[in-house]
């Protein structure tokens, strides 16, 4: 007998308990929770952080702030609360609840283009057809699937630390609600729910990829699919998909008004199945034509609340976009090359004889209300994504391989590129954010490594400077990467300065004062993502991006390849005079510059 909804802080659940076990979850149990950092040694990273960020004076009256803060009692007992929530039995984290919420489940704005993330896949040239490649990526992801029910897909790990696999209960059979004030995230059964809806010409069609037990095939599935796409374009929908890129109030509505005009079990249909697929009918032809495709296309095609949607273009193109609210992009990534390397190594097979596909189209009641509202969401959504602007630099020069044999990390050496052409861009240093992964702890998601140091912006300032010999700026650049890994070991560690902080200003009471070190300008200046930054690195992958979190910004996703870099740059057109095409260029000069300078010590 299923359990009943089970409802915990922006969860949801109707899965049964013994459906998430095995190998998969077996180390739960032992992993350490997320500490609580020692608070004199966040606010001494934090004072440095700003160092380089501020003018003098501005530094020097933060500084103050920050020592007082220190000394005072309300620092203390706000510590002493932070370490009373840590050890509450059966919390798991104490940051969880308050980082989901605010960053994700509270956050307001439009999921696509704000919060969603893609991967573009590089081309298989084994597959000429839509329905050939979509069925050979459906088949991969039903087999990772399978992996994670049964609990035999192994959990990630580093070099020295088996991470946590809670995020993998997010990845299939899932669905983010809108609920106000805050979303929620609803999960379904495994068992009764394998299907796979497929969206084709803002027409939704679901069909089941087990028959009695057995697995279909890629070229069952491939049929399927090719009847489900010759009867989506016989005639084409209201596309009910759009209002999932509204605001997310917006769409609570709205989607109260699918319900009242009677579409519960359509809604459940596509909220519990397995994973979405988008059959897009464009044929993007540059790298950045598959990044928009990829990511949002025309937004008729999609249900952006679904953790997995698989995009295949009518050229055979393809890739992955997902809603982050609940999983982050490294259990995806490691779904999406399993999905492409078990598409790679599959046969061409014929299907077998009496196969009969079997699909059923998900219709919608449409009243007059929905329609309107589907083309008022129509309208905002074409006006953010017309605002995007992305370009992605494919840098064949050198990739980790080199970097390495320059005696450098590679991650290091690709955010010194980044501060070197941020600083050449802007004309100074900007806050930057880059996101370290502390999933070695329980529940734990990311934290914030503040990618500017003094010793960063020391080197950057002695690239341009001519009076600086290459020694000199050989002896800084070695210096600030060593800070920043530093830094990035700590941040990995739980030891970063933003959650902590965070969680202290949580716990200001209500009628309490809230410190001067949170109205302090430089907080929030210092906070504010002039440059977002995140490396998640795959040969099979051409690109992959998200959109700046910042209208004043920009979002810089990086692959370090082996013999190559990608770098998805995008940005907002507005007053700034954002431009991605211009910061590209100065990120190709600064990785020609670092390497060159290297290269002749």
């Amino acid at each position: 007998m299923a359990n009943k909804p089970q409802q915990t802080h922006n969860v949801m659940s109707t899965r049964e308990i013994d459906e998430e076990r095995g190998a998969l979850f077996a180390q739960q149990g032992q992993l350490p929770k997320l500490p609580v950092p020692d608070l004199e040694s966040t606010l001494q990273k934090y004072i440095e952080s700003l160092e380089p960020v501020l003018s003098a004076s501005e530094y020097k009256h933060s500084a103050q702030i920050v020592a007082e803060f220190g000394r005072s009692a309300q620092a203390q007992e706000l510590q002493r609360r932070l370490k009373a929530r840590a050890a509450e039995p059966g919390r798991a984290s104490w940051l969880e609840e308050w980082w989901n919420d605010l960053s994700y489940m509270g956050y307001r704005d439009p999921v696509i283009p704000y919060v969603s993330y893609h991967y573009s896949y590089t081309d298989d040239p084994q597959c000429t057809r839509a329905t050939q490649r979509a069925a050979k990526l459906i088949s991969g992801a039903i087999a990772f699937r399978a992996r994670v029910v049964d609990g035999s897909l192994e959990p990630d790990t580093t070099r020295s630390a088996t991470l946590c696999s809670h995020s993998y209960r997010y990845m299939f059979n899932a669905c983010r609600i809108p609920a106000e004030p805050s979303d929620y995230c609803r999960t379904f059964a495994y068992h009764g729910n394998e299907t796979v809806v497929v969206v084709r010409n803002s027409r939704f069609f679901e069909f089941a990829f087990e028959r009695n037990g057995v697995v279909l095939s890629a070229a069952e599935i491939e049929q399927t699919l090719e009847q489900i796409v010759s009867t989506a374009d016989a005639a084409e929908a209201v596309p009910v998909g759009m209002l999932t890129t509204d605001h997310r109030n917006t769409w609570t509505r709205n989607r109260n008004l699918l319900l009242d005009a009677g579409n519960a079990s359509v809604l459940q249909a596509i909220e519990a199945a397995a994973f979405v697929v988008s059959m897009e009918p464009d044929t993007p032809q540059t790298r950045e034509e598959l990044s928009h495709v990829v990511w949002h296309a025309s937004g008729r095609n999609r249900w952006f609340d679904k953790p997995c949607q698989f995009v295949v273009t009518d050229s055979a193109r393809a890739g992955f976009c997902g809603e982050h609210s609940m999983i982050d992009g490294t259990p995806t990534l490691r779904l999406a090359d399993f999905a492409v390397a078990h598409s790679l190594a599959l046969p061409d097979e014929p299907v077998p004889l009496g196969f009969n596909p079997e699909f059923a189209e998900l219709r919608f009641h449409i009243p007059p209300a929905v329609v309107q509202a589907v083309a008022q969401a129509q309208s905002r959504f074409d006006a953010n994504v017309a605002a995007q602007h992305v370009r992605v630099l494919n840098f064949a020069a050198f990739g980790k391989d080199e970097i390495k044999k320059l005696g450098c990390s590679p991650d290091a050496f690709v955010q010194m590129v980044i501060q070197l052409a941020s600083t050449r861009h802007h004309g100074r240093a900007r806050p930057t954010y880059e996101a370290s992964m502390t999933r070695s702890f329980l529940h734990g998601r990311t934290e914030t490594c503040r990618s500017v140091s003094s010793d960063s912006a020391a080197w950057c300032t002695s690239m341009d400077d001519p009076n600086a010999d290459t020694g000199r700026r050989i002896k800084l650049l070695r210096t600030a990467m060593a800070t920043h890994s530093r830094l990035t070991r700590e941040a990995v560690k739980g030891q970063g300065v933003d959650r902590h902080l965070l969680g202290l200003r949580m716990l200001v009471a209500p009628g309490e004062p809230m410190p001067a070190i949170f109205t302090d300008p430089a907080y929030t200046y210092s906070s504010h993502w002039f440059v977002s930054t995140s490396q998640m690195s795959s040969e099979h992958l051409c690109s992959y991006g998200w959109s700046a979190v910042t209208p004043r910004g920009y979002g810089i996703a990086y692959n370090i390849q082996a013999s190559s870099l990608i770098i998805h740059v995008a940005c907002v057109r507005n007053e700034h005079g954002l431009n991605s095409d211009q910061f590209a260029r100065h990120l190709e000069a600064a990785a020609h510059d670092i390497r060159n300078m290297l290269s002749h010590q």
